[in-house]
């Protein structure tokens, strides 16, 4: 190992101009304008996965955008890991918000600031590094890597699941790696376990057939948006507990080790708050904040539209108002049947002078991860010798849904080993990445191969 980590030391700015070319590729999923950019970026995952040394690379298109596979099997009798991660990034706006621009990456104090940057290409792109760091130093890995790099995932992998579904042979592994999720804090590493699911809906909620003079009708005509807001509030009861009826019944709770265990992690919620830039945490009554946003269930509206909302006064009682509602969801939780839970106590709360409509955009089920299979335990080996100190373990509050469908349908461990932190602005202006947990995570990579290919 001494040779790969050497090169990969030797390499480490060779790494960093190549992961700006990646950087550069103005691939949002989102937006029918940018089809090209995504063609265009998985073409060069496509050469990257060659350049890494990948013996077969083949780009699969689906309905949606195309998925990448990449694969080297040249170590017989020797265990098979899946690498897995998304090429696509989310919008940029605001625009305006942004200190360079969010495709023209910018190194500054040490981090690299671009739309991607931790969400997921930087990460992703270290795995690209670590296995061509053996090629070109050793010869080879010393066990059969396969990769599955898809365009989706920011929209929801539409498209990967069937994919997966159809090519249960070709992904056959012994471990899925992702790299997607957090470090509990700078420098110090991290393997996350659990991951909270989602579903998301929209609720919409007409009134008149037409937008009305709010002075002519108003008072005598309900207000879609003020019947709308009145719903929402009732959502959660004074405690912040969600008040739809039986959306607790499944929640597995919290052990006594983990509740101890997240106590080792000394958060300090005065700390987190000045992060978000509140002046108090809020959130449900008898948890404290890494339980809520961990190992809770939350209800949050994330948006809500209607009515006139253009600069000036227009005096307009509307005839619609829309709220997209998303709810995160811990084990075991069925994003399906609380989309059905949510559904009928939203027709419920709605007033007869209204009428609503409820849409499930889409869900993903929770995920646990055991850390006692051998792939968490090399994955917590790798990541020790990298940084120097002991692997922490912890649950993260975002989702990813294809991780319970990897553990199902290749029935494989999955490891989240992510070297991205929450204060990276994923999803925000001004998202970055610490190089140096970039450079870091390359050898981290580097050691799970080696300790993962002597179990």
């Amino acid at each position: 190992m001494e040779e790969v980590i050497k090169y990969i030391n030797e390499n480490r700015e060779i790494f960093i101009n190549e992961l700006k070319d990646f950087l550069r590729i103005p691939s949002i999923s989102t937006l029918a304008e940018n089809k090209k950019d995504i063609n265009y970026c998985a073409n060069f995952v496509m050469e990257k996965l060659k350049q890494a040394g990948m013996s077969r690379v083949e780009v699969f298109q689906s309905e949606g955008h195309p998925i990448v596979y990449g694969e080297w099997l040249g170590a017989p009798g020797k265990p098979t890991i899946l690498i897995y991660g998304h090429y696509d990034v989310q919008p940029v706006d605001p625009i305006d918000l942004w200190d360079s621009p969010p495709f023209e990456p910018t190194i500054k104090d040490g981090k690299i600031y671009a739309r991607g940057a931790t969400d997921d290409k930087g990460q992703v792109f270290m795995h690209f590094k670590s296995v061509e760091s053996f090629f070109r130093t050793v010869g080879s890995p010393p066990l059969n890597i396969k990769f599955l790099i898809e365009g989706e995932e920011e929209i929801g992998s539409e498209h990967l699941e069937p994919f997966i579904n159809n090519n249960l042979e070709l992904l056959k592994c012994d471990a899925v790696l992702i790299s997607d999720t957090s470090l509990y804090a700078p420098g110090i590493p991290t393997l996350t376990y659990g991951l909270r699911g989602l579903a998301y809906m929209e609720v919409e909620v007409t009134g008149p057939d037409r937008d009305l003079h709010s002075g002519t009708f108003g008072g005598a005509v309900g207000n879609p948006i003020n019947t709308l807001a009145q719903m929402i509030t009732t959502l959660h009861d004074k405690d912040g507990k969600i008040t739809i009826p039986g959306f607790y019944k499944d929640v597995v709770k919290l052990t006594k080790k983990e509740r101890e265990n997240y106590k080792l992690l000394k958060f300090s919620e005065k700390k987190f708050a000045k992060e978000c830039g509140v002046s108090k945490l809020h959130g449900e009554k008898g948890f404290s904040s890494l339980e809520r946003t961990w190992a809770r269930p939350t209800l949050d509206c994330n948006g809500i539209f209607g009515g006139f909302t253009g600069k000036g006064a227009k005096t307009v009682l509307p005839s619609k108002a829309t709220a997209k509602i998303s709810m995160r969801l811990v084990p075991n939780q069925d994003p399906n049947k609380v989309a059905k839970q949510f559904t009928k106590y939203i027709q419920q709360l709605a007033p007869k002078y209204v009428k609503v409509k409820v849409s499930n955009l889409h869900g993903g089920f929770p995920s646990m991860t055991s850390l006692d299979s051998k792939a968490s335990i090399a994955a917590a080996n790798a990541m020790e010798k990298a940084f120097g100190k002991k692997t922490v373990f912890i649950r993260e509050g975002g989702s990813i849904p294809i991780v319970t469908v990897f553990a199902k349908k290749l029935k494989a461990p999955v490891v989240l080993m992510g070297l991205g932190l929450n204060s990276e602005n994923l999803h925000s202006p001004n998202e970055h990445f610490d190089l140096n947990h970039f450079h870091l995570g390359i050898i981290s990579s580097a050691n799970f191969i080696e300790e993962f290919s002597a179990v």
